[in-house]
């Protein structure tokens, strides 16, 4: 379970483990913002409240934070189903526009589908075949994404990072 990280402008910067978190707060780099209504951290003699969401008490400045393109995050932002028949399993990445016809390695052009489906499109255009893409793929923000992987803590986040709707990629 992650630890929601704010800046000291209370922007969302990252995620952490929740030993991080617990030892930024203990050595008073952080402070407890929301706390895990379901969970406990133990010591031998103490019981601490467990982070969920905490604050740095210095302000980090950070260049525009991206999402890395990768196929881990290709597959986070299409909830790791098949793009075209909705499968969970036996997952690769297709290209909409394949390589050899100019296609590019972007968020835009990439998708996740299962291996019947990418052998079903081949070399083709979408358009080519009897293939449905179920949403058209987006770069999502950093906001978006923080949203996409926080389905458990999204009560505990929401303040922060806004309402997630069904509809976000």
């Amino acid at each position: 379970m992650g630890v929601l990280v704010l800046n000291q402008d209370f922007t969302p910067l990252a995620l952490c483990h929740v030993n991080r978190a617990f030892l930024l707060i203990f050595n008073a780099k952080a402070e407890l913002i929301r706390e895990s209504k379901s969970h406990v951290l133990r010591s031998i003699s103490k019981n601490y409240p467990y982070p969920s969401v905490i604050k740095l008490n210095r302000y980090i400045s950070l260049p525009y934070r991206n999402v890395i393109l990768n196929r881990h995050n290709i597959f986070k932002r299409d909830q790791n189903q098949c793009q075209y028949c909705g499968k969970t399993r036996e997952l690769t990445l297709d290209h909409l526009i394949p390589r050899s016809k100019g296609g590019k390695f972007v968020w835009t052009n990439l998708v996740t589908a299962c291996l019947s489906c990418n052998a079903k499109k081949g070399d083709k255009l979408i358009s080519e075949t009897d293939l449905v893409l179920n949403k058209t793929p987006i770069k999502p923000s950093f906001i978006m994404f923080l949203k996409k992987i926080s389905h458990k803590q999204i009560h505990e986040w929401e303040p922060f990072l806004g309402p997630i709707s069904r509809n976000e990629h």
